[in-house]
């Protein structure tokens, strides 16, 4: 026998958008009677395979509900809505800075206030090998040219080398920070005064949700795979870190990184510290905040990287003076007062000596932090590492644990005067190699004209006196090695 139902597939090839996958493969049921389509979750999408969306309207009570209606009868029926799949949300790409865009950075340097200041401007000045060798490292470049004229970059470059974003830090002759920007930023503000469109890679850029998505220094991990970390929050912190406490050569040295302020400690940014056993260095804050949000966050985390180890060091903490607190200092600026030549040979250090034999835990435990000493110890310590008064520049100001030790009397400076007119005469009369040469054994000169005129500032300014006659002596080897030609071309 022959049934003829009332509600049927649409006859024909026409199809309609998929309640489910949204494509248009979608067959819709009809009412005979009326000629109408029936509400539009009614129907079959043909792909089976890959949606399979079917609802049937005898299936669910709509032709039921239908036929009450038309006899004049009540009914709370309603038609089921359909459950549409959810989309995949498709992450836009992370669009990284070019090379190209970076490299134009890494030059420069006789104009950039941070490195000169490290040169000839603080207490303590660093040999040019090591500001060299800071540099490499961490790819420090300059802004030279526009507003920003002088400022240091701080690239902030991924595991993988992928650049995700280069700060712009202007310093002043105290390396104070005077304005903070972003590379990108600055580009971006030329080409919108100058009328000018955007640089594709820019217009890209700019769509990434977050632009300092990694640790500032990230890309060393890779290649010191067992030194233990020292994490703070600024580049500037991690770059006075590594000149005072060493390179990281040394599988025992701690290997410097920074997150880029208070709030950028996370999950995803330490991802790439699995594994590591790593020392917080939060800066000061008023009523202690910075430190109680770093000791949170750590615990967090640690709980999320099987293998981590976190310790949080409340050092500043315990002995800093309030106005210390209330101004926000860390690490740094604690450091820069001090001879950066007894931080490198102590081998209990000022800052770390709470965290001894903790570099190689063999299992995570709770995050720490530093054990507390008796308050009469911690006033000693106040008095020596807090309270001294700014040193004058160039002279020692020499700490041991928290004694001073008894300085020799010095004796009458001699007078340079006459060597240094020497010198500078013979530099002035030749071409400078523009390629790195090696000086000896133990130095090599990757920027001959900013060797030369960095020790010819400390020799000036410190002149007869014998803790600069170093810069002194290797004036005359460059002189001896250039004028004998017995100098090799690094390549």
């Amino acid at each position: 026998m022959n049934t003829e139902y009332r509600y049927i597939f649409e006859k024909g090839s026409k199809k309609h958008l998929c309640p489910n996958c949204d494509k248009k493969r979608f067959v819709r049921y009809i009412d005979t009677q009326t000629g109408e389509y029936l509400p539009e979750q009614y129907g079959r999408c043909d792909r089976e395979s890959k949606c399979g969306y079917f609802l049937n309207p005898y299936k669910d009570g709509y032709t039921k509900a239908i036929w009450e209606r038309e006899q004049g009868n009540k009914t709370d029926w309603k038609p089921q809505q359909p459950k549409r799949k959810k989309k995949p949300v498709n992450k836009p790409k992370r669009t990284f800075i070019p090379v190209e865009v970076f490299n134009r950075t890494r030059a420069g340097y006789e104009q950039n206030t941070f490195i000169q200041n490290l040169l000839t401007r603080v207490a303590f000045p660093f040999e040019v090998q090591d500001i060299e060798k800071v540099i490499s490292l961490y790819h420090l470049g300059t802004v030279q040219n526009g507003y920003r004229t002088g400022s240091n970059t701080f690239p902030f470059v991924d595991i993988n080398g992928n650049i995700r974003a280069i700060q712009v830090k202007h310093f002043d002759e105290q390396n104070r920070t005077k304005a903070t920007d972003f590379l990108h930023s600055i580009i971006e503000k030329y080409h919108t005064r100058n009328n000018k469109p955007l640089p594709e890679w820019l217009e890209a850029y700019n769509k990434n949700e977050t632009k300092v998505s990694c640790l500032f220094g990230e890309h060393l991990l890779s290649k010191y795979t067992y030194n233990p970390i020292a994490l703070v929050e600024a580049p500037k912190t991690a770059i006075y870190g590594t000149l005072y406490f060493g390179f990281p050569e040394q599988p025992t040295n701690l290997l410097w990184l920074a997150v880029y302020n208070l709030s950028s400690l996370n999950l995803n940014k330490c991802k790439a510290l699995k594994g590591r056993n790593v020392y917080l260095f939060p800066d000061l804050s008023k009523d202690g905040k910075a430190f109680e949000l770093w000791s949170n966050k750590a615990t967090e985390i640690q709980k999320r990287l099987q293998g981590t180890y976190f310790h949080v060091s409340d050092l500043l903490e315990q002995l800093a003076p309030q106005q210390d607190k209330e101004q926000g200092k860390d690490i740094a600026d604690y450091l820069i007062k001090q001879d950066w030549r007894l931080y490198r040979k102590k081998q209990e250090r000022i800052v770390f000596r709470t965290l001894k034999k903790e570099t190689s835990q063999p299992e995570p435990e709770p995050v720490e932090t530093s054990t507390r000493e008796n308050s009469e110890k911690r006033e000693r310590q106040k008095k020596t590492f807090f309270s001294q008064p700014e040193p004058k520049l160039n002279e020692p100001n020499y700490i041991k644990e928290t004694e001073r030790i008894e300085l020799p009397k010095k004796e009458q400076p001699e007078n340079w005067g006459n060597d240094i007119a020497e010198l500078e005469n013979y530099f002035a009369s030749i071409e400078l190699p523009t390629q790195p040469i090696k000086l000896n054994k133990g130095s090599t000169i990757k920027n001959c004209s900013l060797f030369i005129e960095s020790h010819f500032i400390n020799v000036k300014k410190n002149d007869g006196k014998t803790r600069f006659l170093p810069y002194l002596s290797r004036l005359h080897e460059l002189k001896n090695h250039l004028n004998n030609q017995d100098f090799s071309i690094i390549p």
